[in-house]
């Protein structure tokens, strides 16, 4: 087996050069990187196993590049390396996929370990999903999604509970039946519990199940969905929406795998797998008191966060393709063909409902095309025509220069119209939001329905504090 090769970025010299002698002594092969775009260079060209990477780099943050790290042929882990304390930088990166987060100065004490393990993973791993591993309906080949694909299957080979975070329209029930697909349980039941639609009156009846005569209305007896889950797996969609009272009872369940039925004197057995979703932050809610912490652990054995939409860089157009090429087969309609400005308006939108906005607006457009033999933009949604419409007019004081006309600069293109638009509205949002929120991160999630590490992500692009 070849010597592992890590790469060092880092713009001190020094620093750089005693890492590169540390990791050598560790019977590794170093090479160094004084900025990040020599850095990628060399990790495009280069066989790392492991990226050390400085946040703070002369042309540019690590902490942007560091998915840019991840795609190189590769696939390395990457261990970030800061001298400035930030815990919300540390978040970033761990919840972005890097191995560590270690501050300066990295002492040989302080990087051994974690290069090793690092080295021992990358080494270890499979670069490639399972053969024949089950999608059950996920489209998408971007980073992202590949990332989450390779965690389900790890999650399907054991028994542990996993918890599925998201925002609303990230596909957490697909990416759920992905991994009951692909475990020992696939032929046992995959019973879906849609925690918000179940009013707090019914929950445990409908859980637990009932007896004939429990309470009004029990006119004939009922196993409970817990129950028809035996053997297989229960999914508890937002389980965030899951009464107190009833997280007590489902936690005594979890432990011992008994429960008694509403209005029953024996106690029923059922032995299952439990995945959960919930686009919540579960965290935020155990501080208010209305989640328990002992249940979050025990449905935390495992965390796949999904990705935003508009995070899942070349997805969109697969989606787009995928779901008009189904609905015309399903329609018996002739098939349609896609303009590419239809797919650059797409890409521009930001999809705050994710997949399934997606979806919905790929069937508006086809029911307004009617016979035309081609989607364009006119075919989209109002609402999302409106929204880009807006988002191509630059907000900003009127000037008597107009753009390009003293020759000095050139007549800027509309994409860079639309980011600079773009960039002006969410800027201008953050501000606000924060400033409603009385700088509570807490809050501004709750306001805006940004995760804790999209809305670190946004105040760090901004430089907002």
């Amino acid at each position: 087996m070849t010597q592992p090769r890590v790469l060092i970025v880092d713009d001190d010299a020094m620093l750089r050069d005693a890492l590169q002698t540390a990791v050598e002594q560790m019977g590794c092969t170093a090479d160094g990187a004084g900025t990040l775009k020599e850095g990628l260079a060399m990790a495009e060209a280069g066989d790392y196993d492991v990226v050390v990477l400085d946040v703070r780099m002369p042309d540019g943050s690590g902490l942007d590049c560091l998915g840019r790290f991840q795609e190189c042929p590769s696939n390395p882990e990457v261990i970030i390396l800061t001298g400035v304390g930030d815990p919300d930088g540390a978040e970033l990166a761990i919840r972005s996929g890097a191995w560590s987060y270690i501050a300066k100065p990295p002492t040989l004490n302080k990087i051994r370990l974690p290069l090793q393990r690092a080295i021992e993973h990358h080494r270890g791993k499979s670069k490639l999903l399972p053969l024949g591993l089950k999608r059950s309906g996920i489209i998408g080949d971007s980073r992202a999604v590949r990332r989450c694909l390779d965690l389900a299957a790890q999650a399907a080979v054991t028994d542990a509970s996993v918890l599925i975070t998201g925002e609303t329209g990230t596909g957490k029930e697909l990416f759920a039946r992905a991994i009951h697909d692909n475990s020992a349980r696939a032929e046992e039941p995959f019973v879906v519990v849609d925690c918000a639609a179940m009013p707090e009156q019914l929950v445990e009846s409908q859980l637990f199940g009932y007896e004939r005569g429990a309470f009004t209305g029990a006119d004939r007896r009922f196993e409970g969905l817990v129950r028809q889950a035996h053997r297989g797996t229960l999914f508890l969609d937002e389980i965030g929406e899951l009464p107190l009272a009833v997280q007590k009872s489902f936690l005594r369940v979890l432990q011992d795998g008994c429960y008694r039925p509403v209005g029953g004197v024996k106690e029923v057995r059922s032995e299952f797998r439990l995945v959960v979703a919930t686009n919540r932050d579960l965290d935020a809610m155990v501080e208010q008191g209305r989640f328990r912490q002992d249940l979050l652990f025990r449905v935390r054995t495992m965390t796949l966060n999904l990705p935003r939409l508009k995070n899942r860089q070349g997805d969109i157009a697969l989606l787009c393709r995928h779901f008009v090429a189904r609905h015309c087969r399903l329609s018996g309609l002739p098939a349609k063909r896609i303009s590419p400005d239809y797919l650059d308006a797409l890409e521009s939108y930001d999809w705050p409902g994710n997949v399934r906005e997606l979806l919905h607006a790929v069937e508006r457009s086809l029911a307004a095309a009617l016979n035309d033999p081609v989607l364009v933009p006119a075919h989209l949604p109002t609402n999302i025509r409106v929204s880009l419409a807006r988002a191509s007019v630059p907000n900003r004081e009127p000037s008597v220069e107009k753009p390009g006309a003293a020759g000095d600069e050139p007549f800027p293109s509309l994409k860079e119209v639309r980011l600079q638009a773009v960039a002006e509205v969410e800027s201008r949002y953050l501000r606000d939001l924060l400033a409603e929120a009385g700088g509570d991160i807490q809050q501004a999630c709750a306001l805006s329905g940004l995760s804790r590490a999209r809305l670190y992500a946004l105040l760090k692009k901004y430089d907002l504090p």
